[in-house]
């Protein structure tokens, strides 16, 4: 129900832009979040939005990344500037409706030195 899009690889520095259009229509009040994960390790947050509060970001990318939702196309948007290596990972976008947990299929964001 989760499309993905957006990732590749970029330098160090750069920016990319990931996308997360839902196959429905996902209420503003269900939280929408983009997290990532590295070989080895289990997915962690990296952000989140929801209905009437200020979205949450991890420490490590707390003013380099914004994420942002568009209620009328279904999608949520993370902008990530100033990339790091470290934030090289597969990232993932999520949603919770009714109890229930929804990814989509993951994309990949490689940040070169």
């Amino acid at each position: 129900q989760l499309q993905a899009s957006g990732g590749g690889l970029v330098q160090a520095g750069g920016s990319l832009t990931l996308s997360c259009r839902a196959s429905r229509t996902i209420f503003s009040g269900y939280p929408m979040a983009w997290y990532r994960q590295t070989p080895g390790n289990a997915r962690r947050l990296v952000a989140r939005i929801r209905s009437g509060r200020d979205p949450d970001y991890t420490d490590s990318v707390r003013g380099r990344f914004t994420i942002w939702r568009d209620n009328a196309k279904n999608t949520v948007t993370l902008q990530m500037n100033n990339l790091k290596t470290e934030d090289t990972a597969v990232y993932y976008c999520f949603t919770k409706i009714d109890g229930s947990d929804y990814w989509g299929q993951g994309t990949q964001v490689t940040v070169s030195s």
